[in-house]
């Protein structure tokens, strides 16, 4: 029971904890500002103030009682001009000033500590009057009633270096019970590819984290599932097809030679464009869910361009690993699908693979290129350009479109942009198990290559 009562008094929530680290934050600077200023200003202000002040009293009134009755009004002059003190010889009655004023309380104390006897300051004309003793006279003297130009160093000061310690500690705890579990968040949205075997998130912490995590794991599990069963729907359905897509040919070639040979060159076309969508549906739903196997990639790649074009040439700006982990099958249908795209629409292909942290594979054509506005939606299925892709070339229109899937199922990053011959640079970007800094400099290294020129 204590337990439970001891949770319900403290704050859940992450706005409740952050405004009561902050407000304590906040106050205890306050409290420190005050005591500096106090301790640091204030007080040692007024303390020297109301010495100076009860110093330059008493010498003047001696200096008026030594001087010649000749010379004591130029005196008095230069005292009211120089100083702001009016030096009297002749005493009024005036009316003492309340007590409780600190300052007119401590400069009575000054100054009866410097005469020997007891000093009650009185007001009149907007000044402070003090009767002052001196050589047998009781000298009247007039000072003004507030000190002017006090700059106060130490309060700034000290502001400034207990702030200095207490922001700190206050922001580093923040930031450790906030920041770190948002940034697994962030981590575990950026990993997740809506493949099996996803790290749930930790449902612990503040009450707004805790259903962020449980929020995220629902998704992800959901997401999962949806895209496990829309890939086993898929995979079965082009399957199931295949048997009809048959009976359909066979018909076709038991037609009657009578039959009009355009009709059936016509339903042929058809028949093979359904087994071609099929046949990508197919290759789609088994490279989505390829598990990565480790690969000598030189190798590997020229096998995969020796399936697609013999005679095309790899060029290697930075040497590779030795030893990749990959999905075989599914890089192959990328690197194949971007090849074809290249060569149909592109007027030829090169391939270029660089190694700077991440593997960059790079295909390059010298075609008409692709506007930049249709840079993304070329990657949507059956979506094709006017003018630089034609229906005549042929093609499911689903390249782009499975490249796309299988890049985003297993990790890695695929983007279009424009060569120096004003043709296009399909750019694949695989992230390397060996690199522990993978993940975290992915972004960087992406614009640091979008920066660099890469001749084609």
């Amino acid at each position: 029971m204590t337990r439970i009562r001891s949770r319900r008094r403290s704050p859940s929530s992450l706005l409740a904890r952050a405004n009561l680290v902050l407000g304590i934050s906040a106050t205890a600077i306050a409290l420190t500002s005050i005591i500096a200023l106090a301790v640091f200003v204030i007080l040692p202000i007024e303390d020297r103030s109301a010495d100076d002040e009860a110093g330059l009293i008493v010498l003047s009134a001696k200096t008026w009682v030594e001087l010649d009755a000749a010379r004591r009004p130029a005196f008095e002059i230069e005292m009211l001009q120089n100083h702001d003190l009016i030096v009297s010889g002749e005493t009024r009655d005036l009316p003492y000033v309340e007590v409780g004023n600190r300052y007119y309380d401590l400069l009575a104390s000054k100054l009866s500590e410097r005469i020997d006897g007891p000093v009650r300051l009185m007001a009149s004309d907007d000044l402070l009057w003090a009767n002052v003793p001196m050589g047998g006279y009781v000298m009247q003297v007039g000072i003004s009633p507030q000190r002017q130009d006090i700059e106060p160093v130490y309060v700034g000061f000290a502001i400034v270096l207990f702030g200095a310690v207490i922001v700190p500690i206050t922001s580093g705890f923040i930031v450790r019970r906030v920041a770190q579990p948002l940034t697994r968040a962030a981590q575990a949205v950026e990993a997740f590819r809506g493949t099996e075997g996803f790290q749930p998130l930790p449902e612990e912490g503040p009450e707004e984290l805790v259903t962020l995590a449980a929020s995220f794991n629902a998704m992800a599990r959901n997401v999962t599932d949806l895209l496990s069963n829309r890939t086993t729907l898929l995979a079965g359905i082009s399957h199931d097809l295949r048997t009809p897509l048959t009976r359909m040919r066979f018909a076709l070639e038991m037609l009657p030679a009578s039959v009009d040979e355009k009709l059936v060159e016509r339903f042929e076309r058809n028949l093979a464009a359904m087994e071609e969508l099929i046949a990508d549906a197919l290759r789609f739903s088994r490279g989505a869910g390829e598990a990565p196997s480790q690969v000598e990639f030189r190798d590997y790649l020229k096998t995969v361009l020796r399936d697609v074009d013999e005679d095309l040439d790899i060029e290697w700006r930075n040497t590779p690993p030795q030893l990749v982990e990959i999905a075989t099958g599914a890089f192959q249908r990328v690197v194949a699908n971007l090849v074809r795209n290249a060569q149909q629409h592109g007027r030829g292909a090169r391939l270029a693979v660089d190694h700077d942290g991440d593997l960059v594979v790079q295909v390059i054509d010298d075609g008409p290129g692709i506007p930049p506005e249709d840079r993304e939606r070329v990657f949507r299925p059956f979506f094709r350009l006017e003018g630089s892709r034609s229906r005549a070339t042929g093609g499911s229109g689903l390249g782009l479109a499975i490249v796309a899937q299988l890049c985003e199922a297993h990790g890695w990053r695929v983007r279009l942009r424009s060569s120096h011959s004003g043709g296009t640079i399909a750019e694949v970007t695989v992230p390397l198990a060996g690199n522990a800094d993978a993940t975290q400099e992915r972004n960087k290294m992406t614009r640091s290559r979008a920066a660099r020129e890469i001749k084609p």
